[in-house]
């Protein structure tokens, strides 16, 4: 049997051994304030690196990345899907070898000294070709050479990875599959169907082209990359034979703590089994949220929200099964047990993660009761509108609008079944079909807001975002010699257009002190200092000054961006070449972003 601690030594052994240099994993909330709410892939802050950046780590690297992802959210309670998972990673800058990629690949699956899964027992998929780029013989042929028999080649849906909104590197990938043994769902079946004999289990990434902008074809990259992943804890669910990721490592260690605790069996019913997954699919999300060096708390927007609402629905679940939510502090502590060894942030923050959990559960109590209370005035009001129906001849269902019980559920996390339940008690029914129309396009909205890319806070590679790029190293060094060193930056948004930074401050900025930082910019702009970049190791940086949260994000060697003597700083870039480039800086608006946090909004023209 192999535990999730196996399988990352494994993994960090075996790329080791091939020259891959480890990097460390990056915060699971983006530190840059990108356009996804959550890293969500490994590659994601690798974005600059798959572009052309040089790493400082080389051009062969690998790591072990904490990922979110709530796309698939409601799929959560079945066999495979998790929203945290950790992401074995590697990559291949500038260059594109799918044969050597695939060799690697196949001798990690079946070697002895590795996984040892037999050969016959895997599946691959490769790209069937379309306008966008021909068929991936190559990867296909490589992986006959390999020995194995089962090669798809499927369409573009399946077999073509590309950034959220379709901007950026892309390109053909090979997906590899465990043959769980279950028959065959039709003569035409392949790892396509989802009728559970193909398992999904690594992910081959050939990035050879490149999207400039939506709706552009993609253009063949000058130095092409390979991105691989495996996911952790369904690849260790496939070595243990299990039935589904909940059956082992630290997912089962809950999922049987649960059932010392709940009046309801696991396997009691459908019901049963997918609410123990879901509890101990979302606290476990929700503890590594919560103990992320960045500190995200619940609220009402943004990673915030998804985290309330990861708590809210483990809260529901727990009423379905009859287990005590005083027990989601143990859980935490299972959680930080196991994985404080890898995270020190989640370590560090045992006691803080905890008492988060006990005030979410106690602030949902409230919102039950005023969710109650809101649930009768509905009532009230159909029951208002019946009279004056029937004063006028006319008829009124005894029936709650989808557009009330989706209210219901989104203001006070009332779940449906609650609501039904509540509403059938009274002798109403309730629109099932209007709900179900509300809640995907709430889902679609969630699944936009998650859509995004991490480019280290810019929205592109553009020569205009990477000025306004140099503009917020320019920006915060203003700001660090108005208010001191101990300002420094809570994230950053970019676009061609504009710049968005949020720094930490506790008061609103005059219009004098706006005027003095944004004077201190274009004297710099003014000044034509070139911006040069060295990579050098993390302790030269810290000894020359540069400026960076120091933290266990960055590898042995760094890339620090220089301007002349006004702004050092760790980076990943890109940068403009020169200040001059920026022309003018203009500060158009400061604001609250949130408590203890400003905003500045600010272009160049």
């Amino acid at each position: 049997m192999k535990t999730d601690r196996e399988l990352k030594d494994l993994w960090i052994k075996f790329f080791t051994k091939h020259g891959f240099k480890r990097i460390p994993g990056y915060s699971i909330i983006p530190e840059n304030d990108p356009t996804v709410l959550f890293t969500t892939a490994g590659m994601h802050p690798l974005v600059p690196y798959l572009l052309g950046e040089p790493h400082p780590a080389g051009n062969k690297i690998f790591d072990v990345q904490r990922c979110i992802r709530t796309n698939d959210i409601d799929e959560v309670g079945d066999s495979s899907h998790l929203t945290l998972f950790e992401m074995l990673g590697n990559w291949t800058l500038g260059q594109c070898n799918k044969k050597e990629m695939i060799k690697l690949s196949f001798e990690f699956l079946t070697s002895p000294e590795y996984l040892n899964i037999p050969k016959e027992r895997i599946a691959v998929s490769v790209f069937a070709g379309d306008e966008t780029a021909p068929r991936d013989d190559e990867a296909y042929n490589a992986w006959k050479e390999c020995g194995i028999d089962e090669v798809y080649f499927l369409p573009k849906e399946n077999n073509w990875w590309a950034l959220g909104g379709g901007v950026g590197p892309c390109g053909p990938d090979s997906e590899m599959f465990y043959d769980t043994g279950k028959p065959k769902c039709s003569e035409n079946c392949n790892p396509s169907c989802d009728c559970g004999k193909y398992l999904e289990i690594w992910n081959d990434v050939f990035m050879q082209y490149r999207v400039k902008e939506a709706g552009a074809k993609a253009e063949k990259l000058d130095k092409p990359n390979i991105d691989t992943g495996m996911g952790l804890e369904r690849t260790v669910a496939v070595l243990n034979g299990a039935e589904s990721v909940y059956d082992s490592g630290c997912l089962k260690k809950v999922i049987d703590f649960i059932g010392t605790k709940a009046k309801k069996n696991y396997t009691e019913s459908k019901q049963s089994t997918r609410s123990y997954r879901i509890i101990t699919d979302h606290l476990r999300s929700a503890v590594f949220i919560l103990g992320d060096e960045h500190g995200v708390v619940p609220s009402n927007v943004g990673q915030g929200y998804i985290l309330r609402r990861f708590i809210r629905r483990a809260i529901n679940c727990a009423r379905n099964i009859e287990f005590d939510c005083k027990y989601f502090t143990d859980i935490a502590d299972i959680y930080v047990d196991e994985y404080g060894k890898d995270y020190t942030d989640i370590a560090g923050n045992r006691e803080f993660i905890k008492d988060e959990l006990v005030k979410e559960v106690e602030k949902f109590s409230k919102a039950i009761e005023e969710g109650h209370k809101e649930f009768e005035k509905v009532i009230q009001g159909i029951e208002k509108h019946k009279e004056f129906a029937l004063k006028n001849g006319q008829t009124v269902e005894n029936k709650l609008s989808g557009k009330a019980v989706f209210r219901l559920y989104d203001t006070f996390g009332f779940p449906f079944e609650l609501t039904k339940e509540l509403a059938e008690e009274k002798g109403y029914t309730v629109d099932k079909a209007e709900f179900d129309e509300k809640f995907k396009e709430h889902q679609e909205k969630s699944r936009v807001a998650s859509a995004g890319v991490f480019k280290g806070g810019l929205a592109d590679d553009s020569k205009q975002s990477a000025r306004l790029h140099t503009a917020t190293h320019l920006l915060l060094a203003g700001l660090q010699k108005m208010f001191g060193k101990q300002v420094i930056q809570k994230g950053s948004n970019i676009t061609p257009e504009r710049l968005r930074f949020d720094f930490n401050l506790d008061h609103k900025m005059t219009k004098e002190e706006l005027d003095e930082v944004e004077k201190f910019v274009n004297d710099a702009i003014k000044r034509e200092i070139p911006v040069t970049c060295e990579i050098m190791s993390l302790d030269e940086a810290k000894k020359q000054g540069a400026h960076g949260t120091f933290n266990n994000k960055y590898g042995e060697e760094v890339k620090v961006y220089t301007i002349g003597d006004v702004s050092k700083e760790i980076c990943g870039g890109p940068h403009a070449e020169n200040t001059k480039e920026l022309h003018h800086f203009k500060i158009v608006k400061e604001e609250s972003s949130s408590s203890g946090i400003r905003r500045i909004k600010a272009i160049l023209d």
